[in-house]
């Protein structure tokens, strides 16, 4: 059946059109994310599928390019193409190169639900009209979700206000489909122009502003890979940009083609981006910055380094794997469920994991810790209980450790208390430091081995030559056996890296690889050791600017200029 005899009904499905913004995940709107979580099939550029996929359902099906989007894949047409990727299916995916109007109705046929994403706005993509035409006129269904426009966002990002109090005009270019009418109108205007290009043809697009009337000397900024950590601006004038890339070494280059963000005028000069460029000021801003624990683990620390400007780059060093004899655990799952337990105590995100799925497996749930105590050794631990369905009657309110738990523990007492057990389930190589202090405090101890932690697979080859490289500009040590172990299977940091650890234990080991300590958390907290780097970063920025030097991450430092250095 052809697309344009589709009558109108539920079998058709429905159709979201939706704007993915600039670049930054994080500026999705939440109808968006609404959207996306309700989607049977995405359609999208690469690009914008790695900016959406992350909030859609597991098992969606998926339409993106597969070609280099710097090439139109259909020479003379302008048509974006899109290959078919069927996520829900169990046997290998069949590519097929498809007009993508057509594509996105084919995948709303049987009632599934898509949403075809576009950077930035889709009332400003061209494409996304034509296929709103299309589903109009093959009566599927479709809904509009409104994005950041790019022309909008990378200004904001860039710290490039477009109005002031003075209220000038603002003009919006597309230099890639601009006409001599267009280029002569925002010539003879005096106000603000955001040109929409690419890195090689900025230079001309300048001289046609120039050309129509435009001074040579009026300010302007050129933004590539707007509001991501990957973003750089350079300021400049229309006649000097040209030169100014050239100095910076941009062009000629292969990525020339990359979409930039130019906007001219007096409101875009340099003393007021020095003053508002609050993105690229973040202090990590860029960095990349390794975070060797486990998975699980390293979510909440690599949020939080994406918002110091940070690019978290996560390489499991250790794995966890069940109880060689898990009859221990059994028994003591088992006692919870019977009342042999007055309190359990959750050192690690793993160790709830742990009962968690031995739960599962007994068919139980959160309702099994009935009548019990809960403690969790800290705020991460606390939160993996929370998701679990449990909360904790006991989290440290000093420091997040076996200590800060045994201080606010309360003794045992015979007449409040009646049992005197404490259920335990933790690692494999865990300390006694707890163990010795309940039993110190009165308690019996079930000390059960829950997981077994041990070294986890190499990572690949070209992060493992990044470690020794100098590839990366930090690394967070967050225990003794992460740098043990990340040494053990990817080699030691390169003398170029800033080496930061959570307490002196673990500094202690980094220095007996041959390491040096750069920073220090202040107190055990992989939060806290966060913060410390970012002020390190901060600091070093500051001195930089200060001394009227460029802003530079550690791996941008030759490691052949820093040992010529050190040999004079």
């Amino acid at each position: 059946m052809s697309p344009t005899t589709l009558s109108a009904g539920p079998e058709h499905g429905h159709v979201t059109f939706l704007g993915a913004g600039p670049g930054d995940p994080g500026l999705l709107t939440l109808r968006a994310v609404e959207a996306l979580a309700n989607a049977d099939v995405l359609v999208a550029e690469h690009e914008v599928l790695d900016v959406v996929r992350q909030h859609a359902r597991q098992g969606v099906s998926e339409v993106h390019t597969d070609a280099d989007p710097s090439q139109d894949p259909t020479p003379g047409t302008g048509t974006p193409q899109l290959t078919v990727v069927d996520g829900t299916s169990t046997t290998a995916p069949v590519p097929a190169v498809r007009d993508a109007a057509h594509l996105v109705m084919e995948a709303a046929r049987g009632g599934r639900r898509v949403v075809r994403a576009v950077s930035g706005d889709p009332g400003l993509d061209t494409y996304a009209a034509e296929e709103m035409l299309a589903c109009a006129a093959a009566g599927v269904p479709f809904e509009v979700v409104p994005g950041i426009a790019s022309a909008v966002g990378v200004p904001a990002y860039a710290g490039v206000p477009l109005r002031d109090a003075q209220g000038a005009d603002v003009r919006f270019v597309d230099a890639r489909t601009a006409s001599d009418r267009c280029w002569t109108e925002v010539g003879a205007s005096d106000g603000t122009v955001v040109v929409s290009t690419t890195l090689d043809s900025v230079a001309a697009a300048a001289g046609e502003l120039v050309s129509a009337g435009r001074k040579p000397d009026t300010p302007l900024t050129v933004t590539v890979a707007g509001t991501t950590t990957r973003q750089r601006t350079w300021t400049a004038t229309l006649g000097t940009i040209a030169q100014t890339l050239k100095q910076a070494k941009v062009l000629p280059s292969p990525d020339g083609g990359r979409p930039v963000i130019a906007v001219v005028g007096e409101r875009s000069a340099a003393a007021q981006r020095d003053q508002l460029a609050w993105f690229e000021s973040k202090p990590l801003f860029g960095w990349k910055v390794l975070v060797p624990r486990t998975k699980e683990q390293a979510v909440s620390l690599s949020d939080q380094l994406r918002s110091y400007g940070a690019v978290p780059h996560e390489v499991p060093t250790i794995a966890v794997e069940p109880p060689r004899t898990p009859q221990q655990m059994e028994r003591a799952v088992k006692g919870l469920v019977t009342g042999r337990y007055e309190w359990i105590a959750f050192t690690s995100v793993n160790a709830v994991k742990a009962v968690r799925e031995k739960f599962e497996e007994y068919g139980l749930d959160a309702r099994a810790f009935a009548g019990i105590k809960v403690a969790a050794v800290g705020e991460q631990t606390a939160k993996a209980l929370i998701a679990f369905g449990v909360k904790p009657d006991l989290v440290p309110s000093g420091e997040q450790s076996a200590a800060g738990l045994l201080e606010d523990w309360p003794p045992y007492d015979p007449v409040f208390d009646p049992i005197d057990r404490v259920f335990l389930p933790r690692a494999d190589i865990a300390t006694e430091t707890l163990v010795a202090g309940l039993i110190e405090l009165g308690w019996e101890v079930d000390d059960v081995t829950a997981y077994r932690t041990v070294r986890a697979s190499p990572p690949p080859a070209e992060t493992r030559e990044a470690i020794k490289g100098g590839g990366f500009d930090a690394v967070l040590f967050t225990s003794s056996s992460t740098v043990r172990n990340l040494v053990g299977i990817a080699g030691k940091p390169h003398n170029v890296t800033v080496i930061a650890c959570i307490g002196p234990a673990t500094a202690k080991t980094a220095e007996e690889h041959g390491l040096r300590v750069d920073v220090m958390a202040p107190e055990p907290s992989v939060l806290k050791l966060a913060e410390a780097l970012a002020d390190f970063g901060a600091k070093r920025r500051a001195a930089a600017v200060e001394a009227g030097d460029p802003v530079t991450r550690p791996s941008e430092r030759r490691p052949g200029a820093r040992r010529r250095r050190s040999t004079t």
